[in-house]
């Protein structure tokens, strides 16, 4: 398989990365990123912008892609950089994808996700998933995460405590609400792209924990 990674230096995307580096039905992968990433056989790993993604690149097309791109408000700095991010930067990779015959997209929603829902950052991640199925893909999967258990670059705020009290709590809540793994979600990213079943498929979080 010849996979594309959206995302692939984020906390999700960088277990997704180490996962298909390691296994043996993932022949190449696909990487495109803003700043450079460490050398692997496997991997191509081309800067780009992301406003201006390459229509002409030939590593469009591929077996599968996987999005876990994705910011918070606080980096974003406003509604309208928060949406090109989680909304338009993944709906633009998807369609380059699937105009170059990649039929496969697994997503990186959020629990919650509905684009009918006033709160803004569930509405936008609803939206995506919309956007997505109305494109055609043969196989699409949204993950849903509910809170992502991981070390993160930039701490998010009031996450980590969030994270020490379901840590304690964790036992006896339940599974929807308990924390998901960065790496039980890149392993179910990964299990979609690879089975690449026909139809839309949703991941819940009590599926990720």
């Amino acid at each position: 398989m010849k996979l594309i990674l959206i995302g692939a230096t984020g906390l999700v995307g960088r277990e997704v990365l180490r996962l298909a580096l390691a296994d043996g039905r993932v022949t190449a992968i696909v990487a495109p990123v803003r700043k450079p990433l460490p050398a692997h056989a496997k991997l191509d790993a081309p800067l780009v912008d992301f406003d201006r993604l390459p229509a002409d690149a030939p590593w469009w097309q591929a077996d599968a892609v996987i999005c876990t791109l994705g910011t918070t408000m606080k980096v974003a700095g406003t509604r309208q950089a928060f949406r090109r991010v989680d909304h338009d930067y993944p709906l633009a990779a998807a369609r380059l994808a699937l105009a170059a015959g990649t039929r496969t997209y697994a997503l990186n929603s959020a629990a919650g996700a509905n684009a009918a829902l006033r709160f803004f950052y569930n509405r936008v991640k609803g939206e995506l998933e919309r956007d997505l199925e109305a494109l055609g893909f043969g196989s699409l999967t949204h993950v849903r995460p509910g809170l992502i258990g991981g070390e993160r670059d930039v701490a998010r705020a009031g996450e980590g405590a969030a994270l020490r009290l379901l840590r304690v709590l964790g036992p006896v809540l339940p599974r929807r609400w308990r924390i998901n793994p960065a790496p039980r979600i890149a392993s179910a990213l990964l299990a979609a792209a690879l089975a690449s079943a026909p139809g839309v498929h949703v991941v819940s979080p009590e599926q990720l924990v």
